[in-house]
């Protein structure tokens, strides 16, 4: 093995002759922080001796510490790939892993995972499917509501802690840019980023006291997932900075939700976002969104300048100088997010398909979407496919509970359409006062309005209710009961609604680019 990643010990480890690692097949895969050796069972991750700033691996003692933290902290997400720090004895040109004797170095043991399973070659590939979306979200919000949490105690989410990370950015990235246009663009991004900073610095704040600050993953975009089994598992979290891994749940979900975009995966982005959302009721977070995507794309934008600028091969050198570009026009991008929301109501009976339609609109458009059923129970502190067996008009099923959800949807739409996003709203809508209080709000504050008007004939109708009311995953409890008193009880679009309705029939499967042809065109009038 050449001395071509820079460290004599590397080259030892890599020669079966010279060193205990269990195969002769080993392979270095290099970052700008460390060296990982596969040997096809197990990877042994090897931290370089640098200081970059914004981490410290200078000495010995150091590089053991944080991969006793490495192990640790990724440890809460993915038990079963991290197994060991082991350190690497002998001598430099016969090293051996976890041997007798002095440490020359130390070195983090895993299993050996097939790359072909990371989750950005996934997107690339388009490998990607909703299922693999659906459980990362529940796994990031199970992981999110367990997490430890910052206090007024410590210095971590601190406005100013939050934006001297954004300024490490800059910092590091100017001298690595070559074109009078990136620095260009990179000069506006920094000053979007200080006038962002100065406009939420009170919100930063709040957050932090509200106990949105929780000890993160830290790092969490698409090379950082791996699929095993049916799930994606995040792994290689920050370990070298508490900074970077104390941070808002909302700033977490920036980094996915980017790295999703960059990849051509907007539309899973905004499904990951939906369902992380309804888990964990965190609407309020959404007001920094745009401040943390443009944070996380230029971390990203960071990591592959700092690694071009330690790579000697011209055609890696240029593919990395590609994704600088890439994730800086994404980051001037979100800091135009463009203020022409839309507003939309879902209408129709229980069984209808309005949440899958709503959920498969929310995607494309992209809109936040609000699902009543979801919304009703969080309100009585329930969780969503929490079963209540409360029957039609009792327990949180009564007229009173109904007006307070109906009232919470509107409240809550309203807020997120002043923060620029358009907005879903998934309920029955069979009562014309509520359909009016939604058109109201939109004409108030001068957003499109659309009623999607979702039918299904009544045979179908029942057969839905009962197939969702025997999986028992579903937050809607509405049985055939309920049903029968929507039908006796609805309240029909009039002429003045059918004006603003796009009906949509939902006993075969719609097609879906066709409605949101339509919905574009309703929206852009």
């Amino acid at each position: 093995m050449p001395e071509a990643f820079g460290s004599p010990l590397i080259a030892a480890l890599c020669n079966a002759a010279s060193s205990n690692l269990p195969t002769t097949g080993v392979r270095v895969v290099e970052t700008h922080i460390s060296w990982v050796l596969l040997t096809g069972t197990h990877a042994y991750k090897i931290k370089k001796p640098v200081n970059l700033g914004f981490l410290d691996f200078s000495t010995l003692e150091k590089r053991r510490f944080f991969c006793e933290e490495e192990l640790r902290l990724n440890r809460r997400l993915a038990p079963n790939l991290y197994l060991e720090v082991l350190p690497i004895t002998g001598t430099l040109n016969h090293p051996r892993l976890g041997g007798p004797g002095p440490a020359l170095e130390y070195a983090v043991k895993m299993w050996q995972f097939d790359e072909a399973g990371l989750g950005d070659r996934m997107a690339s590939d388009q490998r990607l499917e909703d299922e693999h979306i659906d459980r990362l979200a529940e796994t990031l919000a199970a992981f999110h509501g367990q997490a430890a949490r910052s206090t007024g105690a410590d210095d971590h989410g601190l406005p100013r802690v939050i934006q001297d990370a954004a300024e490490y950015n800059f910092i590091h990235i100017r001298p690595l840019l070559e074109t009078a246009e990136e620095l260009n663009q990179l000069d506006q991004l920094r000053a979007w980023t200080q006038q962002q900073y100065k406009r939420l610095q009170e919100r930063l704040r709040e957050r932090k006291n509200g106990g949105f600050v929780r000890e993160c993953h830290g790092d969490l975009h698409l090379g950082n997932l791996v699929l095993i089994g049916e799930r994606l598992i995040p792994f290689d979290c920050i370990e070298f900075s508490e900074n970077l891994r104390w941070i808002d749940v909302i700033s977490e979900m920036a980094f996915i939700v980017m790295d999703l975009e960059v990849k051509g995966a907007a539309n899973l982005a905004f499904r990951l976002l939906n369902r992380y959302l309804q888990i964990t009721g965190d609407y309020t977070g959404l007001d920094l969104l745009d401040y943390y995507l443009v944070y996380r794309a230029l971390v990203r934008a960071k990591i592959a300048c700092l690694t071009r600028a330690q790579n000697g091969k011209p055609e890696k050198r240029d593919a990395l100088a590609g994704q600088c570009r890439a994730y800086m026009a994404h980051a001037a991008s979100a800091s135009e997010h463009p203020s022409h929301p839309c507003l939309l109501i879902m209408h129709g009976y229980s069984g209808s398909g309005k949440s899958y339609l709503a959920a498969r609109i929310a995607e494309r458009l992209p809109a936040i979407h609000l699902r009543s059923d979801i919304e009703r129970k969080r309100l009585t502190g329930l969780r969503a496919t929490t079963a209540t067996r409360d029957g039609l008009g009792a327990g949180i099923y009564t007229e009173e509970m109904t007006r307070i959800t109906y009232s919470h949807l509107l409240n809550t739409a309203q807020h997120l359409l002043a923060d620029g996003f358009s907005v879903i709203v998934d309920a029955t809508f069979l009562t014309c006062m509520h359909r009016q209080a939604h058109r109201a709000l939109a004409e108030k504050i001068s957003v499109p309005f659309l009623i999607v008007d979702v039918k299904a004939p009544e045979s179908i109708l029942c057969a839905r209710i009962g197939n969702r009311l025997a999986t028992g995953t579903d937050p809607s409890e509405a049985d055939i009961r309920v049903l029968q008193h929507q039908l006796d009880h609805d309240e029909p679009l009039d002429a003045t609604e059918y004006a603003f309705a796009l009906t949509v029939d939902t006993d075969s499967e719609p097609k879906i680019e066709k409605i949101m042809e339509e919905i574009a065109s309703r929206c852009d009038a």
